[in-house]
């Protein structure tokens, strides 16, 4: 669904190549560098250092022109009306003020540009992992997974983009059925993209065990002998400048 939408929201309006797809928080999308290609541009921000490599090694092989930028999407150092479409795909949770950093996603967009910001709401699928974090590597490692489906109610995202001044607002809720790898592996391929990798780093390779052990038996009713297979609830927010 997130793919689709890209898809559509990347498309140009009038036959132009897109001059700019900039990534708020970036984990890096490939659809945004496929459909910009190399007509357009992309750029690339995050806070954290260490997603921004993540993001980089993904797209190496893209071959789009990618800057990347260290920053808080609070204070986007880019010039003003530069942006045809802007993105913050499951990173909007983890920003403080959010408000601000809606109002800097506007202010770089070019008159009639998009922003579509997508979240998640919490799931049992995930309480596995918070359960598990918080049991072995304690209440960071708990709040980290929490954060991620904090920002999860339609009505304060929707109130949220209209207070930035944009116009348009459209939010919605989907569901997925997503297809993953089995447990273990995916696992720590989620945790290697994510900040939980710093905490980690201070188990032992008892604890590490344990963890790992808790989670694969939790994600036993999730998995089956390719994988494992779970919904995934999406809320999706569009709108223009």
């Amino acid at each position: 669904m997130i793919g689709t939408r890209v898809a559509g929201l990347t498309s140009p309006s009038r036959g132009e190549p897109l001059r700019i797809a900039p990534d708020i928080a970036s984990g890096f999308e490939p659809l945004t560098a496929e459909r910009v290609g190399t007509a357009g541009s992309v750029a690339g921000l995050d806070v954290n250092p260490g997603m921004l490599a993540v993001a980089r090694s993904m797209a190496a092989a893209s071959g789009a022109d990618i800057r990347w930028y260290e920053t808080s999407a609070e204070s986007i150092p880019l010039p003003a009306d530069s942006f045809d479409v802007v993105f913050c795909q499951l990173g909007m949770q983890f920003i403080a003020d959010k408000s601000a950093a809606l109002r800097e996603m506007r202010r770089v967009l070019v008159p009639g540009g998009r922003v579509l910001v997508s979240t998640s709401p919490p799931n049992p699928f995930f309480d596995v992992v918070d359960q598990a974090m918080s049991r072995h590597v304690g209440a960071d490692g708990g709040a980290f997974v929490r954060m991620v489906f904090s920002l999860n109610d339609p009505a304060r995202i929707e109130q949220l983009f209209q207070s930035a001044g944009f116009r348009s607002v459209a939010v919605r809720t989907d569901r997925r059925l997503l297809r993953l790898p089995p447990a273990k592996d995916f696992l720590w391929q989620y945790v290697h993209c994510t900040p939980l990798t710093g905490l980690l780093s201070q188990l032992d390779s008892g604890q590490t065990a344990a963890l790992e052990s808790d989670v694969v038996r939790g994600w036993q009713p999730w998995s089956d002998e390719g994988g494992m297979s779970y919904e995934q609830g999406l809320i999706v927010a569009t709108a223009r400048k």
